[in-house]
């Protein structure tokens, strides 16, 4: 799994690094992820269901 932000639809809320920071972090400006090892893949999710603008997304 891997994980992508939109950097223009982030609004660096911090949301996603405070449910999974071991995946997400903010930096300059916007919210950046990677690689998911399997043991954040739930949380990735639900960063990603949580996302006030929606703007991570996941690829299988």
């Amino acid at each position: 799994m891997k994980a992508f932000v939109d950097e223009n639809t982030c609004i660096c809320c911090g949301l996603c690094e405070g449910i999974c920071g071991e995946v997400f972090n903010i930096d300059e400006g916007y919210a950046v992820a990677g690689e998911v090892g399997a043991e954040h893949e739930e949380l990735v999710r639900e960063a990603c269901d949580s996302c006030p603008v929606e703007a991570i997304s996941i690829e299988e």
